[in-house]
């Protein structure tokens, strides 16, 4: 008879019950009372005899932490999650202590809220966020084409990078040329430094080899310490006489990595992704406009991350059973990376971009590089890119960012850049149209 009762019911009965039981007297009639409730029920006699005595009330207090971190908090931190382009957890705990100053002056946030900010940890910090993170879909295309000039003049490094002073670096080219390869379209030249992770950039126009030892040298001065060394892939921007006569001349250090073995120059190839790949997409860019907007905005984004945004680095790693095991060091920005690194470092240099981290807003500087981003995607040409999605808030040209609102949109990749390229329905039936008139003129 129990199975049939719900418990909707069995709670009303249950009431029902209770006020009986407390009106009855006697020993016997309570006990009568005792054993319908249980033939009713189901329930044991002590657990039934307990939630009569219990006092009837709606529900009961649930039981565990209090719940610290509210909407406000959660939404401040949202802010500069989003503001800083949606670092780890571990890299945004570590940014807070730069970025938190400039939140207070940006947004009203109260006392209590920053102190808040400042005790979450990067784990509650993954919790509180976990409903604002989408799963990103990458796909890139390689445009290399390997260089046969000069390989055995030029070393293969292949070990694991060990140096502990800055100036040894990798570098790569990313490839702006949308869904087609033909013409000259705009490549992304990226170098990073392996010791303190400093990232430059720099737009050029096609791969040749003059353009790309231009804007190598443009970089080296650009570095806040000297440059000694670059390793690069095969690629026949980088394997000729051109640079192998500049790092000569300068002294510098050049290595390659074994042909088709990304893992060689794994550090660059995550940083094609972070700094280039997330901001400028798949899209062609093709013009000197888009040229001279791009190398302008590489100027803003390499102050965000090398000056505002940490990175961590790793230590090591081990296998235990069938699991790997990752240690990272402390989170750091590249600048903290290269003072601490000062005997290295470019004095000059670096006493200028210490004057630039105390007085420069980086939610401002993220809404700038929000604004030249629309800027950007307009110069686009789009007649030869992947499909745009038929609504993008990020980089609609059409519609003005609101600079209020813009820090809670920056940097949202999701967003920023259109799908992968697919081929069109009409480049496949003229392809296919080409074929037949081929077959039948044979």
């Amino acid at each position: 008879m129990g199975a049939t009762v719900g418990p909707q019911a069995r709670r009303e009965y249950l009431a029902r019950m209770r006020e009986r039981y407390e009106g009855a007297k006697a020993k016997a009639a309570k006990s009568r009372l005792l054993d319908e409730v249980c033939e009713v029920t189901g329930y044991h006699r002590q657990a039934v005899i307990r939630l009569l005595r219990r006092p009837d009330t709606a529900r009961r207090r649930r039981r565990g932490r209090a719940v610290r971190y509210g909407p406000t908090v959660i939404g401040a931190l949202r802010r500069i999650w989003e503001a800083a382009g949606s670092p780890w957890s571990v890299r945004l705990k570590a940014l807070l202590p730069i970025w938190l100053p400039w939140a207070i002056r940006h947004w009203p946030l109260a006392d209590d809220v920053a102190a808040k900010l400042r005790t979450m940890s990067p784990r509650q910090m993954d919790r509180a966020l976990r409903s604002f993170k989408k799963d990103l879909r990458k796909r890139q295309y390689g445009r290399t084409k390997p260089g046969t000039l000069l390989k055995h003049h030029i070393p293969l490094k292949t070990d694991r990078w060990d140096v502990q002073v800055p100036g040894f670096t990798e570098i790569d080219l990313v490839a702006h040329s949308g869904d087609r390869a033909d013409g000259e379209f705009i490549h992304s030249l990226n170098l990073t430094d392996i010791h303190t992770t400093w990232v430059e950039t720099r737009a050029v126009m096609g791969k040749s080899q003059h353009h790309v030892q231009e804007a190598l040298e443009h970089m080296r001065q650009q570095l806040p310490f000297r440059l000694q060394g670059i390793d690069s892939d095969n690629g026949s921007e980088f394997i000729n006489y051109h640079l192998h006569g500049y790092c000569t001349k300068h002294d510098l250090q050049f290595t390659r990595g074994r042909p088709y073995k990304k893992d060689d120059n794994a550090h660059i190839e995550q940083k094609n992704w972070t700094h280039v790949r997330k901001l400028l997409g798949y899209v062609r860019y093709d013009s000197e406009a888009a040229l001279t907007a791009i190398n302008a905005l590489f100027e803003d984004v390499r102050l965000l991350q090398n000056v505002f945004l940490p990175s961590v680095k790793l230590i090591e790693k081990r296998r235990v059973g069938s699991r790997l095991q990752r240690r990272y060091d402390q989170p750091r920005t590249p600048l903290e990376r290269v003072e601490a690194s000062a005997a290295a470092a470019a004095p000059e240099q670096l006493r200028a971009l210490r004057h630039l981290r105390a007085r420069l807003n980086p939610f401002e500087l993220a809404q700038r590089i929000d604004r030249q981003l629309t800027e950007v995607y307009r110069l686009a040409n789009h007649r030869v890119s992947p499909a745009a999605p038929t609504k993008n808030p990020r980089v609609d040209a059409a519609r003005p960012v609101d600079a209020a609102n813009a820090s809670t949109r920056s940097l949202e990749t999701t967003e920023r850049f259109p799908q992968p390229p697919r081929a069109s329905s009409s480049s496949q039936s003229s392809v296919t149209e080409i074929l037949a008139r081929r077959c039948a003129s044979r």
